[in-house]
């Protein structure tokens, strides 16, 4: 079961937790498309840091244009 994550208690449980969460945006179609997948390292009102587990990366996302969900 997947869960959205919107609020910053969601972010920081996800962070806490090293939950693994994806990052999700539309297409041109208006198809959501995962665009990363990773740990939360960084969170605020803005924007959300993911760093991959397995290449390290880090990558940031807007919140106001991706949705982010985990699952249980």
């Amino acid at each position: 079961m997947n869960h959205t994550l919107t609020a910053d208690i969601d972010f920081f449980a996800a962070a806490l937790s090293q939950k693994i969460i994806s990052a999700w945006q539309e297409d041109e179609a208006g198809v959501y498309c995962e665009v990363g997948r990773g740990i939360v390292e960084k969170y605020s009102s803005d924007s959300v840091r993911i760093r991959n587990i397995d290449t390290g990366k880090q990558s940031h996302y807007a919140r106001d244009m991706t949705m982010f969900s985990t699952a249980e």
